[in-house]
């Protein structure tokens, strides 16, 4: 029986939404000063840097940490071989990084940006480190330590980044404070984690990891090219300013998913490990916990999308106008990203990796031609065809693969019906009111008051789903 005193999946999720809405709601804010502070071309250096870690952080410890959240057995015995493996593949991954890092800087229409790509690579093997202790404190429900860490890895890195940009470091100065928080957010979590950091070697348990973690990194590798391909191929076809103002409108359209499905996501995948057994108490779980996040985000999302020109102007200033083209639709595919993501999820516990990496190459396959056509009428055709491509694949695919799982088309259209039908009010309000009132600030305050109003009227009328994930809870029940 587990003890009642340790934190449960409730508290866990209340520690995670903290934690990520005060971490995005400060990002937000850094990422503000930092645009002002820089301007397009600038931003555009620093995004190429970004992409490349994105890159090499997808695949870099094999996959095989998130089999300590899932494992059916003792984490702890698995533990040190997870971490051996994280920290040699890590380091290998580096390395070849290293090496590679001119020519990609080339491809992407900036070479100046070699010294601070090299420069983020050093966060690879830090978080290859950082990944066991990580692991941990997800499977043990340890929000709450987890949030310590990552507000101390955001402030950190954001005042050092500030300063050093004010004082004319560019785009070396995000450079700089992401690699310094990095080492001190490590050491934390190494810190905080609920057992001491060892590697070791158990044969026994190596070749089930690899089984479970290689097709999660592959699929994790598609997924980054998934969603990076449309960053690789603004970068490459547009030139680097372009990608500073697509990064900024992919960072904004990317805030409403973060900061309300995420904290779900942090709980929901040792949740669902840990009844991946009941089939009905499975299929209940994941349908509230995909209700109440269409409910949380799918209005901010239309808010972004339908008032995506005076957010823009307000938030950011006018030079910064252009990313509005692109926001418009990336608001709208990140809706569509929020189904992606919970599914991802449920699936990975289900053990489905191979139907997801089928998922992830056929939506690859169709967005790289997709992107490609898109860029002729820049970042605006690109917002457009990502959009396009979710739609058609996203929501195909990942029907057919909860279908296979027992989850029904039908339940799942009957649980979207009513946050879908909310989310389209909040857009055409926004939209109406860009047209229409010639102010930004005052275009942008009727369209927000109208989002929190359509939000808390689902909130109510999903009353029974928060309640299902509030009893949550008493699957540690189910674990002993």
């Amino acid at each position: 029986m587990t003890n009642t005193g340790e934190p449960g999946a409730r508290r866990a999720l209340m520690w995670s939404f903290t934690n990520t809405a005060v971490g995005k709601f400060g990002t937000l804010f850094i990422s503000i000063v930092i645009a002002r502070l820089l301007g397009p071309e600038e931003f555009g250096t620093y995004a190429v840097a970004l992409v490349a870690l994105a890159a090499v952080l997808s695949f870099n410890e094999l996959g095989v940490s998130l089999a300590i959240v899932r494992w059916e057995g003792d984490p702890y015995r698995i533990a040190p071989t997870v971490t051996t493996i994280s920290v040699v593949a890590s380091v290998a991954v580096f390395g070849a990084g290293w090496f590679a890092t001119p020519t990609f800087a080339a491809a992407m229409g900036d070479s100046d940006a070699t010294d601070v790509v090299r420069l983020m690579l050093v966060c690879v093997p830090l978080n290859g480190v950082a990944a066991t202790p990580a692991a941990l404190l997800q499977r043990e429900y340890q929000q709450g330590r987890r949030t310590a860490a990552d507000q101390v890895n955001i402030w950190l890195g954001a005042v050092i980044s500030v300063t050093l940009a004010a004082a004319g470091w560019g785009a070396m100065s995000l450079a700089v404070g992401r690699v310094v928080a990095a080492v001190v957010f490590t050491g934390m979590l190494i810190r905080l984690s609920p057992a001491r950091l060892n590697c070791g070697w158990n044969r026994e348990v190596v070749r089930p990891l690899l089984n479970f973690g290689l097709p999660l990194a592959g699929s994790s590798l598609v997924v980054f090219a998934v969603g990076y391909a449309d960053q690789l191929v603004v970068g490459n076809r547009l030139g680097a300013q372009a990608l500073g103002f697509y990064l900024l409108a992919f960072n904004l359209a990317s805030w409403p998913v973060n900061i309300f499905s995420q904290p779900i996501r942090a709980v929901a995948p040792a949740a669902f490990a840990r009844i991946q057994n009941d089939a009905a108490r499975m299929d209940q779980s994941f349908r509230a916990a995909f209700r109440l996040v269409l409910v949380i985000a799918l209005p901010a999302c239309a808010f972004l999308a339908g008032a995506a020109v005076p957010i823009v102007t307000v938030v950011y200033g006018e030079v910064w106008a252009p990313a509005a083209l692109a926001l418009q639709w990336l608001a709208l595919q990140a809706a569509v990203r929020i189904v992606f993501e919970l599914s991802y999820d449920f699936l990975a516990v289900k053990r489905r990796s191979v139907t997801l990496m089928i998922v992830q190459v056929c939506w690859l396959a169709a967005l790289i031609p997709a992107l490609i056509i898109g860029a002729r009428y820049g970042i605006a055709g690109v917002g457009i065809a990502q959009f396009a491509v979710a739609l058609l694949v996203l929501i195909g695919g990942y029907t057919w693969a909860l279908s296979r799982t027992g989850i029904g088309l039908v339940a799942l259209i009957r649980t979207a019906l009513v946050p879908c039908t909310g989310g389209t009010l909040v857009w055409a309000v926004g939209y109406a009111a860009t047209q229409g009132l010639e102010h930004p600030f005052a275009a942008v305050l009727v369209a927000g008051g109208v989002t929190l109003a359509v939000t808390a009227a689902l909130a109510r009328l999903s009353r029974d789903s928060l309640h299902l994930l509030r009893k949550i809870d008493v699957l540690e029940e189910v674990a002993s």
